[in-house]
């Protein structure tokens, strides 16, 4: 279950110039499916109206802005409160800057992946935090409004068992939590009914002591709070009341003076048991907030305040200490998160053994030899080695060209940034550095730099106190937030992370380093942090992504690697990096050796184009055949695979201008795919012997009976290119249906030099269904096209190479010259045709059998069925091996081919105890249900999610996988009603 919100809004600090860039990410993740199944219809990113405006401010304004475009929704021409009747509406607040992620704690990428997730994307503790509250926390809760801050790392169990019968007024979630963690963070006191009498913020030991549980444990506060429609009516009226309209919008545009309120101490707590009106306006000392403090109690005090603490969670507050940070990001999150934290996640690591376990590294590309020792962090760099990174140490937003600046420096310990400044109409790159042990504001007398006293910092490197501070900054004041460390420009020189890192240095600082650093532009992070450009960063870190990705398309199909690409691609679509990876993907098809990987390049190509599409278009299975393509596949077909490949990107340029062109491009480009997919499974051809044998008499026939087949065991894992990327094993079993041989051919030689085509109904007058003369080889010519008449008979001539086409020489010569005239050939079925019981495959095979022999010659059955996958290759129908080895070799076996090329198929018979072939039998029923299906379009549809990894082969083998019960899947076919009960067989050809 999930909840469908109504309205979804993200607040964010005034003054950043970023609300369009995150717009934007929230617009990327509705495409992905991230803000659950049916994504709300208002999605906004909404601007604080003032600087410093505080959580409760925040969500004032929000509620105003959500009630109005609702409203405006509803037709109505003013704001309504009676719009959040029925809305679930969801605020998200970014909250305050964070000193390790200049997008700030809500886009704080975590070190996990999603394999499941229908597009791929770096994991944000937003995206986390989205997934926490649509599809486990809010689920079951009554129409209302959800707050959830973003600055901490929150996981719930996916049944939270929180009870919302008979709800009322406003409830708060907490997370269990050690009295030790809460001395720095709030708490919840309740009393027995679950009502929250107090907020204790950093309280004393007593006090934290009062709301231990029964378990040992406190409830913290998690920042999250459910008003319900009544409790978010009522707040909702308070915006036009002075002073509160001052934290909306609207104050702003009507002059009002700004105020500062807290979501917790200002709104919430007005509701807890415990707390008096006249102690509640007292707490504060200015005058506007407890005026407003004085409208909120009127507004909300009636309204119960209750707390639901959800066993099992864990709530981690994201603080600006680094040492904290690092853990929280090296350390597995707790088993009722829907993440998995892992090692590398959404990195291309050149090396993956240099990476200690209790490393984290994310949206990263490390080429060469780069170590990292456990408790380190390295997230959104290109970095190159050798390198060796310490422990301790986070990296963030370094690009391939600080690499060669790291070298030679101790890297352990440090906190080292690259960040992307606004500076008016002027952009650079600011690198800073700190110690992972450091505080930003404690004082200098008490603070560390690089982990060490300052007075140790500046006898080490020659720096002075006045280089950093004005005199007439108070003492008290100077710490390392205030600190004008980092150089951001030079008059006359570019600067770099050098200017930064000989901070590092251990032995005496030459004059030049220090002088250079003097005269250079220098900033504090108190003063970097509003010119942070978050459009920036955030748009680095997305080329970053697709660079990796791009690595990660090459890795994957260069190895022949079983997983899934369609989510990158979609990704690609939604984000405008297609042409990167259609590039890639070209690159990849036209310089692989392999026609196997060719083949899956292509399809992934498809797919992009399918994805670019997005559900327009029509249906991605249709025709292939197109004039305008036609160069490019002959270059295929030819071996000329680099040119082909080049021909068909330039002709797809041609169909990029609607979702009618794009699909019917990427149906050309499974075209493409299946000319790879047959000139690799063509290889089984060196498997093929024949033996010479006697001529038969002109007249006498050659007849081959074949039973049916049915899996058992490992259906779709011998279709290529499965079988021979990650190797097939499927287990059959020979069957007679109503006691026959279901299935057969004959052949015997005639006089005239031509070729007789037959299909017998094996009825009981064995009526002739479909008769076809070949007199000229022009007659043959249709054979790959699997509807044409006798397409399959006129491929087996061709494929046992009776019939050498194309040719100079016409048919009646070829015949005379060899066999001294002509073929007839009867085939026959007595299964429906799509009965899935294997019955064109185990035709062929016996057709194949049968025009060997009537030629006098002789193949073994190893030998026929390989031919048989040639020849469906031939036919263009594609196919596996498993339907002639389930119809060509008697009883129960296992048929297996390896994960190589050229593709082999070896069978095991599987001996079976006495009596349980009868039992077998008194058990097995096949009922016709009258559906028919062809293999050819389940193939396309199969081979189109295989080419670019829409599933894992294992999952697919799985939905192939029957087992021997008493219904079966259809016997298909004719109208008729058919019941038949299925006998083992010992077949013979």
């Amino acid at each position: 279950m999930a909840v469908e919100w109504s309205a979804l809004l993200l607040t964010c600090r005034q003054g950043h110039g970023a609300v369009s860039a995150l717009q934007r990410e929230l617009e990327v993740r509705r495409l992905r499916g991230g803000l659950g199944p049916r994504p709300p219809a208002l999605l906004l990113v909404v601007e604080d109206p003032w600087a410093r405006l505080g959580s409760g401010g925040a969500t004032l304004n929000a509620l105003l802005v959500a009630a109005e475009h609702l409203s405006a929704r509803a037709g109505c021409t003013v704001v309504t409160a009676d719009v959040l009747r029925d809305a679930r509406i969801l605020i998200l607040h970014m909250g305050r800057e964070f000193s390790f992620d200049d997008c700030g704690r809500a886009f704080t990428c975590l070190p996990a992946e999603e394999p499941g997730a229908a597009a791929e994307a770096l994991v944000c503790n937003l995206d986390s935090l989205l997934a926490t509250m649509t599809h486990r926390l809010c689920v079951g809760s009554p129409p209302g409004v959800w707050v959830c801050s973003t600055d901490m790392l929150l996981t719930v169990p996916s049944t939270p068992g929180i009870n919302w019968d008979g709800f009322q007024g406003v409830r708060v979630i907490a997370a269990p939590g050690s009295p030790a963690y809460a001395r720095n963070h709030g708490v919840y006191l309740t009393n027995e009914q679950g009502l929250v009498h107090d907020i204790i913020y950093k309280g004393t030991e007593a006090q934290i002591q009062q709301c231990v549980g029964p378990d040992g444990t406190v409830p913290l506060v998690c920042g999250i709070v459910f008003f319900s429609s009544d409790a978010a009516e009522q707040l909702l009226a308070t915006h036009v009341i002075p002073p509160l309209d001052a934290c909306t919008y609207m104050g702003l545009d009507s002059g009002a003076p700004p105020i500062q309120l807290s979501l917790f101490f200002d709104i919430v707590l007005c509701m807890a048991g415990g707390v008096t009106e006249e102690g509640f306006l007292k707490g504060v000392g200015d005058a506007s907030v407890s005026t407003a403090r004085s409208v909120l109690w009127t507004a909300l005090r009636g309204f119960p305040l209750s707390m639901a603490c959800i066993p099992n969670a864990s709530y981690s507050y994201l603080t600006a200490s680094a040492s904290e940070y690092i853990r929280s990001l090296t350390l597995l999150p707790g088993s009722a998160s829907h993440l998995r934290f892992c090692k590398t996640a959404h990195s291309h690591v050149d090396q993956p053994c240099l990476l200690e376990d209790g490393s984290s590294v994310t949206n990263c590309l490390l080429e060469g030899a780069v170590q990292l020792a456990a408790g380190s962090v390295i997230q959104h760099c290109h970095l190159q080695g050798p390198l060796v990174i310490g422990p301790g140490c986070l990296f963030s937003g370094l690009s391939v060209g600080s690499s060669p600046a790291l070298r030679g420096y101790p890297l352990h310990d440090i906190v080292l940034q690259g960040h992307h400044v606004q500076l008016q109409d002027l952009t650079c790159h600011v690198f800073t550095l700190t110690g992972h042990l450091d505080d930003w504001k404690s004082p200098v007398e008490k603070g560390t730099y690089l982990n060490v006293p300052w007075d140790e910092f500046f006898q080490r490197t020659g720096i002075r106190e006045g280089d950093l501070w004005d005199a007439e900054m108070p003492r008290g004041s100077r710490c390392l937030l205030s600190a004008r460390l980092f150089p951001v420009l030079h008059a006359r020189e570019a600067l770099g992370l050098q200017d930064v890192l000989w901070l590092l240095s251990l032995a005496t600082v030459a004059s030049e380093q220090l002088a250079r650093w003097r005269t250079a532009w220098r900033m504090s992070w108190q003063e970097l942090l509003p010119c942070l450009d978050m459009e920036a960063e955030l748009g680095t870190r997305q080329a970053l992504f697709f660079l990796q990705g791009q690595r990660k398309v090459r890795r994957v199909l260069l190895g022949r690697q079983d997983s899934s690409l369609l989510p990158l691609a979609r990704s690609a679509v939604h984000e405008g990096y297609h042409e990167a990876v259609l590039s890639t993907l070209d690159e990849v098809a036209s310089t692989a050796s392999d026609a196997g990987i060719v083949a899956r390049a292509l399809a992934c190509i498809a797919e992009v184009l399918g994805c670019m599409a997005q559900g327009e278009g029509g249906l991605r299975s249709g025709p292939a055949a197109n004039r305008e393509w036609a160069s490019a596949f002959g270059r295929l077909e030819s071996g000329d695979i680099a040119g082909g490949v080049q021909e068909l990107a330039a002709e797809r340029q041609k169909w990029m201008s609607r979702p009618a062109l794009l699909v019917r491009a990427a149906r050309h480009y499974e075209g493409a795919e299946q000319i790879l997919v047959r000139k690799a499974v063509m290889s089984s051809g060196q498997f093929i012997t024949v033996e010479q044998a006697e001529l038969p008499p002109l007249g006498q026939w050659v007849q081959v009976l074949c039973p049916a087949r049915l899996d058992l065991s490992g259906g779709w894992s011998d279709t290529p290119p499965i079988t021979y990327e990650h190797g097939g094993a499927v287990v059959d079993v020979a069957v007679l249906v109503d006691g026959f041989r279901s299935i057969g051919a004959r052949v015997r030689r005639i006089v005239q030099p031509e070729l007789r085509l037959m299909t017998i109904s094996r009825t009981p007058t064995n009526k002739v269904v479909e008769e076809l003369v070949c007199q000229e080889l022009e007659h043959l010519q249709d054979y790959c096209q699997p509807h044409a008449p006798g397409a399959l008979v006129k491929a087996a001539f061709i494929c046992t190479q009776i019939v050498q086409f194309p040719s100079q020489t016409p048919l009646r010569v070829q015949l005379m010259e060899n066999f001294g005239g002509g073929f007839e050939v009867h085939t026959w079925s007595k299964l429906p045709h799509g009965s899935g019981l294997g019955t064109s495959s185990i035709l062929a095979g016996a057709v194949m059998a049968s025009l060997y022999r009537a030629a006098g010659k002789v193949a073994s059955t190893e030998s026929l069925i390989h031919s048989v996958l040639h020849l469906e290759q031939r036919l263009t129908t594609g196919g596996g091996w498993q339907d002639q080895v389930g119809g060509l070799v008697p009883g129960i076996k296992i048929g297996r081919s390896k994960a190589q090329l050229p593709l082999r198929v070896e069978v095991e018979q599987i001996p079976v105890p006495d009596g349980f072939t009868q039992t077998l039998n008194d058990h097995l029923l096949l009922v016709y249900t009258g559906k028919t299906r062809l293999a050819r379009n389940l193939l396309q549809r199969e081979l189109a999610a295989k080419g670019c990894g829409c599933n894992s082969t294992s999952s697919r083998a799985a939905r192939g996988r029957r087992t021997v019960t008493g219904t079966f899947w259809p016997l298909a076919g004719c109208g008729e009603k058919l019941v038949c009960q299925a006998a083992l067989h010992r077949a013979k050809c």
